[in-house]
């Protein structure tokens, strides 16, 4: 009997070494290995993945046409927490399992976020890129000690946030519809409405999943109504910020900067706007993928095509777990 095949997606970890390949290859299962670390794009889905029972995803999109042509497929294993690039309902109509790798690289993005903070605030690319021309400018900057950081949403990366803004002197208060004072957070951390979130934050850090209700969440009227020269640093998905909104408040001064890890579309456009914005600091959605990171999620990924495979998965890691209700 031939053995089961599993698709290494995910652009980063093809071809590279690593326990995650320890745990597929002693579970008889063969790993197919597409060459580069490119995005796989829909053509490289459609030639690969037919013949695969689990596949370690990225970022890239797993369509309902991609699933239903995808006749051996059991298992669709995302690196990090997000999943808005598979299609649930299609993958639990066609009995598909999908996973996410909870607790393995919230540290990781805590990191970029509060790098992309430090970036903005203290000048840090821009004064760079002065002394390399040339220049010395030596311009005031913001301090973070006595700051408000704002976080939107406290799960396991707005909390990852909370030791490090108190380590630079910050207060921090946090808005989660579906989180309770009781649930953890650290002492003087405030749960308050959205409202008074945006009126109190010096810094507004998004740690919250894309969904129909969150997209574009931060138009021209939620912008407009954050603190005059407040920062905006998002290291959750792009689509949760209206990017020509953004630009505006930017450009008429009432935001003082921001800091993005992600942007819709991803790369952007050469014509985007905030890429020629001196207050703006843009990393390629990297926050989640450090090396460290990237080991841990693998591994939780593989351990998941195999738990499964094998008839038990670890069900804090399953997204849409009536497949498993309905086998």
């Amino acid at each position: 009997m031939k053995p089961l095949q599993v698709l290494i997606s995910s652009g980063p970890l093809r071809s590279q070494p690593g326990r995650f390949r320890e745990l597929l290859t002693e579970a008889g299962l063969t790993i197919v290995d597409p060459p580069g670390e490119h995005a796989l794009t829909a053509d490289d889905l459609r030639n690969y993945l037919p013949e695969c029972a689990g596949v370690v995803a990225g970022g890239e999109p797993y369509t309902e046409e991609l699933i239903a042509a995808c006749l051996r497929l059991r298992i669709i294993a995302r690196t990090g927490v997000g999943y808005d690039a598979v299609d649930v309902e299609a993958a639990t109509g066609h009995g598909v399992v999908v996973t996410i790798t909870p607790g393995a690289n919230h540290d990781s993005v805590a990191e970029q976020a509060f790098g992309l903070l430090l970036a903005v605030t203290r000048r840090i690319a821009w004064n760079d890129r002065i002394v390399r021309a040339g220049g010395w400018d030596r311009t005031l900057v913001m301090p973070l000690r006595g700051k408000t950081l704002g976080l939107v949403g406290v799960g396991r990366i707005g909390r990852a946030m909370i030791p490090r803004a108190q380590a630079f002197g910050m207060n921090v208060i946090a808005h989660d519809p579906v989180a309770r004072q009781s649930e953890g957070l650290a002492s003087g951390v405030r749960l308050v409405e959205f409202e008074a979130l945006l009126a109190e934050s010096d810094v507004v850090s998004l740690h919250c999943p894309l969904t129909p209700s969150t997209r574009r969440w931060f138009d021209e009227s939620v912008l407009g109504r954050m603190r005059f020269g407040s920062i905006l640093i998002n290291t959750a998905r792009g689509g949760v910020v209206d990017e020509a909104a953004l630009h505006a408040a930017l450009k008429r001064g009432h935001l003082a900067g921001a800091g993005l890890d992600v942007m819709d579309p991803e790369p952007p456009r050469p014509s985007n706007p905030l890429i020629s914005l001196q207050n703006v600091v843009i990393s390629p959605h990297i926050a989640g993928i450090d090396t460290l990171a990237m080991a841990d999620m693998a591994e939780m990924a593989a351990q998941s095509i195999v738990d499964h495979l094998r008839g038990s998965v670890r069900k804090d890691c399953v997204v849409n777990p009536e497949v498993l209700e309905s086998a």
